[in-house]
């Protein structure tokens, strides 16, 4: 199977869920576990889906199982909680971008404005509800070699479809022109969410032939 960003995602029936957003691997097993796919009809947020729930995926379509389910029910990719701030904290901050003071309105008595109640200030932390040991890569990702070149960014990742393993990504280069290569995964020595870092040099990858479309 084959994740490419933008792919949009069916159920068996057809309808559209959304489209392919991040893919959610284990650096250390190259295990594939989930793909983030981003809201679209049915989708109506960025839901975490499985891949055991993945019927087939080509560069063209992603095709969920008949028995995927009710989708909804899905975690979310993140969830925004909103942490009150103790007093200490509250008067410590200057409230940046993330921060905000609610402030309770009650209604006016008599027809005269009775004012406002503040509350306490919250902070907003985001998680991502992917399992632990894992990275959600994004397809767009730099590519550095081992000699800290950039040599492109993650255009799609190929999995073996018995073992939902990465085996290889095609990674493009180039403004206009763009130039793919495919990388095994053995060639890949840390991941992170921006970043994928090679364990050989800039000059192995520019003498690959170039990917050529199936």
């Amino acid at each position: 199977m084959q994740f490419k960003r933008d792919t949009q995602v069916y159920t068996s029936e057809g309808h559209d869920v959304g489209h392919i957003d991040r893919v959610v691997l284990n650096p250390k097993t190259k295990e594939v576990t989930h793909v983030v796919v981003r809201k679209g009809v049915l989708f109506t947020e960025d839901k975490l889906v499985p891949i055991s729930l993945i019927a087939s995926a080509t560069q063209n379509r992603v095709t969920l199982r008949p028995n995927a389910g009710d989708l909804n029910a899905l975690p979310l990719y993140e969830e925004t909680h909103y942490v009150p701030l103790d007093e200490s904290e509250a008067s410590a901050v200057a409230y940046p971008p993330d921060m905000a003071m609610p402030l309770y309105w009650y209604a006016p008595l008599g027809g005269t404005w009775s004012g406002y109640i503040p509350q306490p200030a919250y902070r907003a932390e985001t998680e991502q509800n992917i399992p632990d040991n894992t990275v959600a890569v994004k397809e767009g990702a730099k590519v550095f070699s081992s000699d800290d070149k950039d040599v492109g960014s993650v255009e799609r990742v190929f999995t073996d479809s018995m073992t939902d393993r990465a085996t290889y990504l095609v990674i493009s280069h180039g403004a206009i022109m763009k130039e793919k290569k495919s990388i095994p995964m053995s060639w890949v020595r840390s991941v992170t969410e921006d970043e994928v870092h090679l364990n050989v040099g800039a000059s192995v990858i520019e003498n690959l032939h170039e990917y050529q479309e199936a």
